[in-house]
């Protein structure tokens, strides 16, 4: 079995095969970022299609709050299950190249056909189904990343990979802006579909590489051989003994279930995922119909919020692989207050100028927090249900914060369709659950490797430094620490970087 060397303190020097010393990884990275993009284009489509007349009238929506903002909210429900249920299929069966191609034609034919639906409810249906498409990309993303980075560079492709969530929003409002001006409603989904064929399919297959038994092994081959309660002297699990079929989609979602903080990181990303969704959907229509910029105006502005979180995530990213693992939660700590005080501003200001300026600090300090919440779930879910992990946080937050738009269209609706002022509420009350689970997190934080410890073996050395991750790279499920020239084995875990 081959060891790790360590040079730095959390940083392995792997050998030239391993994936993870590859240059090739940040490719599939910034393939990531551009598929993650052209993703966020396709959901902002709606939110600017409903400042759009024919649009609107084509599918009986004038006037109608709730429907409008109901289009965004079926799309995440379809997206929320699809990410808690799919992703153990994806993770165990597919693996991240093939399932990003599935998912990629599928939404890219589904938004292709939308101008061809003949009703609402037919639209909404096939609004759901984009979802679902969509649902597994982030954990697959995730996936991505924890495979070939080690825990301490985990912070900087977290980052890069979601600027696609910016990039696509900023990019898109002022894109579908554009169609719409110089053509029509209907052009806006063709370009969309045809993009995502065109440049989101031939992108997955030069640049994600399929990882190979010799680094982690498959999906499958990783759900099977893994138990925690086993020691690596123990010998192989037995044939007749490992999870086959729906048994190994099971395991994979219990081990999944079992992330520490899970709770308090169901709540930070529910929070997060409203507060982009609720911004995306309404900002649109807030500064054509409220703040009374025009049509021009109003696409490069609604674009302005996520433009300036693209280097504010970049941004956390770097802070995030430069600080204890104990204190990653300040990163939401802070962009939670800053994000909250900028909408309460938003709402207050007279002055038109001032609250587009407050909405696009707003979008800076929530662009802090988006590198944060995968990161915590790379670092504390176990080894081989991590895209899981993800997926049930990703997954349950969009479902929950799905109901965003409409509730915001709800609340728009109280004042005969303008009542903007209560619908931006709903943004700051968001930023105030960030802040209260994050202090939580700062608080109790103790890393997910906290424990009593286990003695030295016979012969070490008092007051070695304990590498923070020091895993065997070929079996990590079965994981090994070295201490010296010693290697404690099993599933015990002895705190990183203490002094025993």
């Amino acid at each position: 079995m081959r060891r790790a060397a360590f040079g730095r303190l959390g940083r392995v020097d792997e050998g030239p095969t391993d994936l993870r010393s590859k240059a090739g990884r940040w490719y599939g990275v910034l393939t990531f970022t551009v598929v993650v993009a052209i993703s966020y284009v396709d959901r902002v489509n709606i939110s600017v299609l409903i400042t759009d007349n024919a649009f609107l009238d084509r599918f009986g929506l004038a006037g109608d709050r709730v429907a409008q903002g109901a289009l965004m909210t079926v799309f995440l429900l379809g997206y929320g299950l699809a990410a808690f249920v799919l992703t153990p299929v994806y993770e165990t069966l597919l693996g991240v190249r093939r399932g990003l191609v599935v998912s990629v034609a599928t939404w890219a034919v589904l938004t292709f056909v939308s101008p061809w639906i003949g009703s609402l409810f037919l639209l909404l249906a096939v609004r759901c189904l984009l979802g679902a498409a969509e649902g597994p990309l982030f954990s697959l993303k995730t996936m991505y990343v924890k495979d070939r980075f080690a825990d301490a560079e985990l912070g900087r492709p977290n980052a890069v990979s979601s600027m696609g969530v910016s990039l696509g929003t900023a990019v898109g409002m002022p894109l579908i802006t554009l169609l719409i001006v110089h053509s029509d409603w209907t052009t806006s989904f063709h370009a969309l579909g045809a993009l995502n064929a065109l440049l989101g399919i031939p992108l997955v297959l030069l640049f994600i590489r399929p990882t190979t038994a010799g680094n982690r092994g498959s999906g499958r081959d990783r759900a099977q051989d893994r138990d925690v309660d086993r020691q690596p002297e123990d010998g192989p699990i037995p044939s007749d003994h490992r999870p086959r079929g729906f048994g190994i989609l099971l395991s994979t979602l219990v081990r999944a279930l079992r992330t520490p903080r899970l709770g308090w990181l169901l709540l930070i990303e529910i929070a997060t995922l409203a507060f982009l969704w609720g911004t995306a959907s309404w900002l649109p229509s807030y500064l054509l119909q409220e703040r009374h910029f025009s049509a021009a105006q109003t696409g490069w502005l609604a674009a302005l919020p996520f433009t300036v979180s693209l280097g504010s995530g970049l941004l956390g990213g770097l802070f995030i692989d430069r600080v204890p693992q104990r204190h990653l939660p300040l990163m939401l700590v802070v962009g939670s207050v800053g994000a909250g005080a900028c909408a309460t501003l938003a709402v207050a200001a007279t002055s038109a100028t001032v609250s587009a300026t407050a909405l696009i600090l707003a979008g800076g300090f929530w662009g802090l927090q988006g590198p944060a919440i995968p990161t915590l779930v790379q670092r504390h879910a176990p080894a081989g249900s991590v895209g899981s992990a993800y997926g049930v946080v990703n997954g349950v937050g969009n479902l929950v914060s799905a109901f965003m738009p409409t509730l915001m269209g709800t609340a728009i609706a109280t004042d005969s369709g303008h009542g903007f002022a209560a619908g931006l509420s709903l943004l700051v009350v968001t930023q105030l659950i960030t802040l209260v689970s994050a202090v939580v997190l700062l608080l109790r934080h103790r890393g997910p490797h906290a424990g009593q410890g286990l003695p030295l073996p016979s012969g070490a050395v008092p007051g070695h430094l304990l590498p923070a991750h020091g895993y065997d790279v070929a079996k990590p499920d079965r994981a090994q620490r070295t201490c010296g020239s010693h290697t404690i084995s099993g599933r015990h875990s002895v705190p990183g970087g203490k002094r025993l």
